[in-house]
């Protein structure tokens, strides 16, 4: 009773998870028998060959999540930009060019390039001047991105 016992639990072991390394013949030609006396001479190598592959496994599951996580946290990071302005209150002889110099100045230095950052730009310099400025300012924004980006697209 014993021994049957031994013998299920290797023949459980020989088998082992049924993936691809632990289902793999030892000998193609092989008859049944053959394959059965090989499969317990080769015990040991074939659950070693099986706790390798199950650790290569493992490896390139968490190397696949760390780079899933490294990809999520840079899109969490490149995503998000923050823009600091500061108010002035400011006479102007020529608004129109103070804005067209401060809209320049502020895309160059903040490297804004994408449209949403844009419009939030934009948002800004709406929100921060009286109304009397929003047509100028509407202008000025759209002859700035136009020069800026439609140029560098052109050449």
């Amino acid at each position: 009773m014993q021994g049957s016992k031994e013998y299920k639990k290797q023949r459980l072991q020989l088998r082992g998870c049924r993936a691809l390394c632990c289902s793999c013949r030892l000998s193609v030609s092989s008859s049944e028998g053959a394959e059965s006396s090989n499969s317990e001479r080769f015990a040991p190598i074939s659950s070693l060959a099986h706790a390798m592959v199950q650790e290569r496994l493992e490896q390139m599951i968490s190397e696949r999540q760390g780079a899933r996580h490294e990809q999520r946290k840079k899109a969490r990071v490149g995503g998000t930009k923050f823009i600091v302005m500061m108010a002035m209150e400011k006479s102007s002889y020529d608004p129109r060019e103070d804005f067209r110099e401060s809209m320049v100045e502020m895309i160059m230095a903040n490297r804004i390039e994408e449209p949403k950052d844009l419009r939030g730009l934009l948002n800004c310099y709406v929100s921060m001047n009286s109304d009397e400025y929003r047509g100028i300012i509407l202008e000025v924004f759209h002859e700035v991105c136009s020069n800026m980006f439609l140029c560098c697209k052109c050449h």
